[in-house]
């Protein structure tokens, strides 16, 4: 009994350490706080962001690249040199008549050969702009392979979205389950105070024996000890769910009692028609398309390029300044390279029907997921109505054990074992109905509907 109280003690004050002023939460504002919130949301919508400046990057190669070169130089000699012998082109009337005018040292100058150097230094500077006119289609199906990568980031944010959805309804049916079982422990431990009550009031007048007071208190004790290990499920998951959420603040759930609570079946979806709004159907279907692109860009990387261009030349090299602007055309035919190039078009070829192929098998395990996933809303929902039509002949097992015993035709035992078999049905319906919602997300997800929280 001592220990019972010290168990009771520590419950009230991890209790009290939580109680306070705290903002209660419904699941419709976890699921919002959660996706603004969530790391991995947040990675999604970076990774969108970074696919579309991508696309933008890719977008800039249809207009003209345009560059500007500048060159200064100064040798240690020229980069030009020559020798020049005079003699060689001066015939002997020229020397005859050069010698009657000129000194004898000039002539002596002229008969020897005399060296020339230019560029030693100079200046160049450029400027020119390449306007591509036809490169095979790569840049125009680069530019599709980059709007199509971007798709791809936004439907992979959905199925972030959903498998955050999924979690955040994870926790919370299972912190709602606790919180159910909790107001359980309590209705149990009500229960076993006035059972403890009654088996005291007859021990003192002798008519039971204080075994059957032993066998009550042991079960307060082991309902003392699951309250704690409840409430320590509680705070785990609650810490849990704040993680997951980007919670800073204290909160409960706003959530009724179980008894409270309605479940309802969900009407089914049309599957053939949902099947082709899913995201994972629709990620197929952009693996198709990639593969279709790069088949069309190994093509392309084997076919000519032309191009056409103009530019703008300066340049002082020999010590005089001259510009000049001029127009130009450029076409390149990769010879070689087909024999490579045939193999790496025949290589994509392949992948894309391979791309097409996992379409149309992924496809059919979609369809079967979502007829597996209705399956399971009604084999929840079944359950539910089990566990709940069991409560009624639970409480009224424990009724008559509760009877048997007070009039004395039934053992402790007995009365005992209803009582946990009583605290064992509230349990499975509490399960079930935890089990009934998310088995209805997880429907809603795999037939491609919007979950709708008030």
């Amino acid at each position: 009994m001592r220990l019972l109280i010290i168990i009771l003690c520590l419950c009230t004050c991890t209790s009290a350490a939580h109680a306070g002023t705290v903002q209660e939460l419904t699941l419709a504002q976890l699921l919002d706080s959660a996706r603004q919130n969530n790391n991995a949301l947040r990675a999604a919508r970076h990774d969108i962001e970074a696919a579309r400046q991508q696309r933008k990057e890719v977008f800039t190669k249809f207009f003209p690249k345009i560059s500007a070169t500048g060159l200064w130089f100064n040798a240690n000699k020229g980069m030009a040199a020559t020798t020049i012998d005079p003699s060689e082109f001066i015939t002997p009337e020229m020397g005859a008549v050069m010698a009657q005018m000129l000194p004898a040292e000039a002539l002596a100058a002229m008969s020897s050969p005399m060296t020339m150097s230019m560029m030693k230094n100079g200046l160049i500077g450029s400027v020119t702009a390449v306007q591509p006119v036809f490169t095979g289609g790569r840049i125009v199906n680069g530019h599709r392979l980059a709007r199509v990568g971007e798709d791809v980031r936004q439907l992979q944010l959905q199925l972030s979205e959903q498998e955050v959805e999924t979690a955040t309804e994870d926790y919370f049916w299972k912190l709602a389950s606790m919180h159910e079982k909790q107001r359980t422990i309590a209705a149990v431990e009500a229960l076993l105070a006035d059972i403890h009550k009654d088996v005291d009031v007859a021990v003192r007048a002798g008519v039971a024996m204080r075994n059957d007071l032993l066998q009550v208190e042991l079960r307060q004790s082991e309902i003392a000890s699951q309250k704690l290990k409840l409430q320590n499920g509680i705070d785990l998951v609650n810490m849990l769910l704040a993680q997951h959420c980007g919670l800073v603040d204290s909160f409960q759930l706003a959530v009724p009692a179980m008894e409270q609570a309605t479940a309802a079946m969900p009407l089914p979806a049309d599957h053939d028609a949902s099947l082709h709004t899913l995201p994972e159907y629709r990620l197929l279907e952009k693996q198709v398309e990639v593969a279709r692109l790069q088949k069309q860009m190994a093509v392309g990387e084997n076919l000519p390029s032309v191009a056409v261009g103009a530019g703008y030349v300066y340049h002082d090299i020999l010590d005089n300044d001259r510009s000049f602007g001029m127009v130009f055309a450029t076409v390149s035919v990769p010879l070689s390279d087909w024999w490579g190039g045939s193999h790496a078009i025949k290589r994509r070829n392949i992948e894309h029907k391979k791309a097409q192929e996992q379409l149309t098998d992924n496809a059919e395990k979609l369809a079967i997921r979502m007829r597996a996933a209705w399956n399971a809303v009604e084999e929840s929902f079944q359950q539910l109505i089990l566990a709940e039509s069991s409560i009624q002949q639970a409480e009224e097992n424990l009724r008559i054990n509760r009877n048997y015993y007070r009039a004395g035709t039934s053992r402790m035992a007995d009365l005992l074992e209803a009582q946990m078999l009583y605290q064992q049905t509230l349990d499975r319906r509490t399960d079930a109905f935890a089990e009934h919602q998310r088995s209805i997300l997880a429907y809603r997800h795999a037939s491609g509907q919007q979950a709708l929280y008030n």
